[in-house]
């Protein structure tokens, strides 16, 4: 008699690449989550920042282990995607013996798959994913892996504390319970999104702040501002805006109201001469910067050996004009691990920098027109899937687009 299969361990299901971009994404929109130490990117929150174009690397990953999970446990055509999240573990995070619908409100979901985007032993330290039985009984997280896995009591499992480093994952979870689809929550989200554009309305992709208390973290001692945290940890200050000038009483009502106003970068002691919408705006290009720095150096020497390169314009000294905020650096760096290393440090140019934000905006955009194209359709299917090609999409008015076929989009 055959045993039942309830999980899967398949390695090397994610390329590098698009685990680097969901890390990208996971760094400059993630808040707060729900555990002690714990960081989570939703895709509602992409959405309610202004940020719903970085939906879209999520989407051909998202149709793919929902393919993976169907074959793999025979329920092909019968399940929803209820839940898509990036998820990161800081050090001290950990969790004990547990199924994935151990709670009321957990009941709906039937599967789970956790994605790894980050190596144990080159990116962290702990947060081994352990099975209480059966085999595997471990799993050692490799970026491009994926787990797969029944959420029931057939697959009780811990994951052991994070010693150093931020462990990250995506993890979905499936359902055969329609009413807990994301997909149509999502949609119902965005389609407010295409109906402001078909209105005309002025669309910008520079992200939108959430809450202040969601970008929080705190030990219960002290604490610090993830945004901050992040622009910092990479070897950047965050300055006020030449524009702007704050009195004393702004300073001390509320400080991290500033990361929302228009901000200036420096590195250093000097200033990069350009105003970025908030704290968000100014963290995705610093991101983008790092992620990219490779491929930024060598087009900077391309154009030093084609033209002559533009500098960019660099502002007075920075005495005076850092932002002073609460921020427990120390606990920062602790928590989040120190990412600016030292070949960067040796490598960074402004030149390479302002590129950067030239990319960034060219990257945001093409996103963006991808999403409005995709909105009409989601809509009118009520599924988020990717459409065969641009051309195609084009070319296709929403009142006639072609019904797909049962094996495609089927639920």
């Amino acid at each position: 008699m055959a045993v039942e299969q309830t999980r899967r361990h398949i390695r090397g299901f994610l390329s590098l690449d698009l685990c680097k971009e969901l890390e990208f994404i996971h760094r400059t929109c993630g808040v707060v989550g729900y555990r002690p130490n714990v960081l989570s990117t939703t895709l509602s929150h992409l959405a309610a920042t202004n940020c719903a174009h970085l939906i879209l690397p999520f989407v051909a990953v998202r149709e793919k282990l929902k393919e993976v999970v169907e074959d793999f446990f025979g329920c092909e055509f019968e399940l929803f995607i209820e839940f898509t999240g990036l998820i990161s573990w800081c050090r001290g995070a950990s969790i004990g013996w547990h199924s994935d619908d151990n709670r009321p409100y957990l009941k709906q979901r039937d599967f789970a798959a956790v994605c790894y985007l980050n190596s144990h032993g080159k990116d962290f330290e702990g947060g081994v994913f352990r099975f209480k039985d059966g085999d595997p009984s471990s799993v050692i997280p490799i970026s491009g892996d994926v787990l797969i896995y029944t959420a029931d009591d057939r697959n009780v499992h811990s994951v052991d504390e994070v010693l150093e480093g931020e462990r990250l994952t995506l993890t979905v979870w499936f359902t055969r319970n329609s009413a807990h689809d994301e997909d149509a929550k999502l949609i119902s989200l965005l389609s407010q999104r295409f109906s402001d554009h078909e209105k005309g309305k002025s669309y910008s992709f520079s992200p939108l702040p959430a809450s202040d208390n969601m970008y929080w973290f705190s030990n219960g001692i002290s604490g610090f501002d993830i945004r901050c945290a992040r622009i910092q940890n990479l070897g950047f200050r965050i300055c006020s805006s030449k524009h702007q000038e704050f009195s004393t009483s702004d300073m001390e009502a509320d400080p991290l109201e500033l990361l929302n106003m228009p901000i200036r970068l420096a590195r250093g002691d000097e200033i990069f001469d350009m105003e970025f919408l908030n704290s968000l705006h100014g963290l995705q290009v610093v991101q983008f910067f790092h992620l990219k720095l490779s491929d930024l150096i060598a087009s900077r020497e391309k154009q030093d050996g084609d033209t002559e390169t533009t500098e960019p314009h660099l502002l007075d000294k920075v005495n005076g004009l850092e932002l002073v905020l609460p921020c427990d650096h120390q606990l920062a760096e602790k928590v989040l691990g120190s990412m600016s290393c030292d070949n960067e440090a040796l490598s960074f140019s402004w030149v390479a920098f302002k590129l950067a934000v030239t990319r960034w905006e060219e990257y945001m955009f093409s996103l963006y027109k991808e999403l409005l194209m995709l909105i009409p359709h989601w809509v009118f299917h009520q599924i988020i899937f990717l459409a065969p090609t641009t051309e195609q999409l084009s070319c296709n008015q929403f009142s006639g687009f072609e019904e797909p076929s049962q094996n495609k989009l089927q639920k």
